[in-house]
């Protein structure tokens, strides 16, 4: 069964009371199996509207982005350590908080 897109987003808040290592990021990827492309963008830079066709697992390691997730139009704010999984074909847009963003992502 291939689930509804937008239905299976889900947000992990980092858990530790100080924010990660891009050592800690690399680990959490690697303990999955997964191999992570690291991106950066600058303040209020915006991703248009898209989907994938696998699932995306993204960490955000410095500063903050906003996805707007379709069809129900929720939002997720991610903040240093915070991870995001969205499910293929699931519409998705961002834009980046005030201080930029670096993160790392992978397709599973």
């Amino acid at each position: 069964m291939t689930p509804t897109p937008g239905t299976d987003v889900a947000h992990t808040p980092w858990p530790g009371s100080s924010p990660p290592t891009r050592a800690n990021i690399e680990a959490l990827f690697r303990a999955e199996f997964l191999s992570p492309n690291w991106w950066s963008n600058g303040p209020g830079d915006v991703y248009a509207p898209h989907s994938h066709r696998y699932q995306k697992v993204l960490y955000c390691l410095h500063g903050g982005i906003t996805f707007r997730v379709e069809p129900d139009g929720a939002t997720y704010d991610l903040a240093p350590g915070d991870r995001l999984e969205i499910p293929p074909g699931t519409s998705h847009s961002a834009i980046v908080g005030s201080s930029g963003v670096e993160c790392a992502e992978a397709a599973r």
